[in-house]
């Protein structure tokens, strides 16, 4: 099973709903194969699926060497007090799934704020959340990883930036609760990406790649992927780098490109 962190190179994958658009399913798993990908990442492409046709599914990801290195699914968030129980009750559910996808990562999500609450009640009731997750977590062998979304893309969201979500997976102080860093999210509404990889990889258990501001392949707009590459090789990071970008052009060589980039930089010597 993949794992995040220890020994080894970086690996790459593709989420693949980025490549949705007049492509099936079987389509998208091809495609990345195409580009030399190893790896993709699900959000709830599986909800549907009967057992023939997960069977059908993983025997076709077989057939193109791909895995799942990460996937979503959840509906509900992190930070609702009120919703705790339901929170847990989901993510025993898609436990199951994970495994049967042999995943080892689960996307959580906190929801919304809610503004009503005392200052403060919701990071409590993450911590709270989180804590009960990761010890469900463990007993599965599988890991949690947060995602801050920026409020430019949802307005209403309670986790927005990954300063918290570090200060969250610190206190819940366990190797099956890690932060995905998001550098498109981070960097439309915080900045400052390498300071931040820097004083947190040790919290970092994903990271997902696209350019600002529109959400395509790195080299369309304001981010130098280079240096940030290169941070993440000097600081040893060993976790997955997934692209979740709209690839302009044709889609194979985008993402060929993408991740020969990635990987030259990531494993260059200072």
């Amino acid at each position: 099973m993949l794992r995040t962190s220890g020994g080894g190179t970086p690996q790459t994958s593709v989420m693949l709903w980025t490549l949705k658009t007049g492509r099936s399913f079987d389509e998208r798993l091809e495609l990345v194969a195409r580009a030399g990908y190893s790896h993709v990442e699900l959000v709830d492409e599986f909800r549907n699926w009967s057992d023939a046709e997960f069977t059908r599914v993983l025997a076709k990801m077989r057939a193109l060497g791909l895995a799942v290195d990460a996937m979503a699914g959840m509906k509900v968030g992190f930070a609702d007090p009120a919703q705790g129980d339901a929170f847990l009750a989901e993510l025993q559910g898609l436990v199951a799934v994970a495994h049967r996808l042999h995943c080892p990562q689960i996307i959580l999500l906190s929801g919304n704020r809610i503004d009503e609450l005392p200052s403060g009640r919701q990071h409590e009731a993450s911590l709270e959340m989180l804590r009960r997750a990761a010890d469900l977590l463990r007993r599965e062998d599988l890991t949690g990883v947060i995602e801050p979304i920026d409020r430019l893309e949802n307005p209403a969201i309670y986790l927005d930036g990954v300063t918290e979500a570090f200060a969250l997976t610190r206190a819940v102080a366990s190797s099956h609760m890690r932060v995905l860093y998001d550098l498109y999210h981070e960097q439309r509404s915080q900045g400052n990406l390498i300071e931040k990889l820097e004083q947190n990889i040790d919290q970092v258990g994903l990271i997902h790649v696209a350019d600002v501001p529109r959400r395509h392949q790195p080299g369309t707009g304001e981010m130098n992927f280079g240096n940030l590459y290169r941070a993440l090789g000097r600081l040893q990071y060993r976790g997955v780098v997934a692209m979740e970008f709209y690839p302009t052009g044709d889609a194979v060589e985008t993402l060929r490109r993408a991740r020969v980039e990635a990987e030259r930089e990531m494993t260059t010597v200072p």
